[in-house]
């Protein structure tokens, strides 16, 4: 199971948008857990879960660089969710998104 963990300033709009996702993941039948999280928890939380991917939310993209610099080289792509996708919560989108950084990560 891949586990793809979103992050944003309290976690809670997030929750919408990483629901969202899931259900998308579950009607394929893909292996995969999509959970948020307060983005003042993402040191806790990767060594905790060692998610696969990490999925920014717009009101935190300014953390971006560090997280970038600190995950990418443990090979966990991080990236920030577009802000058009991230307001309609189109968990489909998003989700094709963090698929196409997890194929990215095997190709490294």
């Amino acid at each position: 199971m891949k586990r793809i963990y979103l992050f944003c300033s309290a976690g809670m709009s997030t929750s919408l948008v990483a629901s969202r996702m899931q259900d998308v993941a579950d009607k394929h039948n893909l292996p995969l857990e999509i959970k948020a999280f307060p983005d003042r928890n993402i040191d806790t939380i990767y060594e905790q879960y060692h998610p696969d991917v990490i999925l920014l939310g717009p009101q935190v993209k300014f953390k971006f660089n560090a997280v970038h610099e600190k995950y990418d080289p443990m090979g966990v792509p991080v990236d920030v969710i577009n802000l058009e996708d991230y307001g309609n919560a189109d968990g489909e989108r998003i989700l094709k998104r963090a698929i196409q950084l997890l194929k990215s990560k095997k190709e490294k």
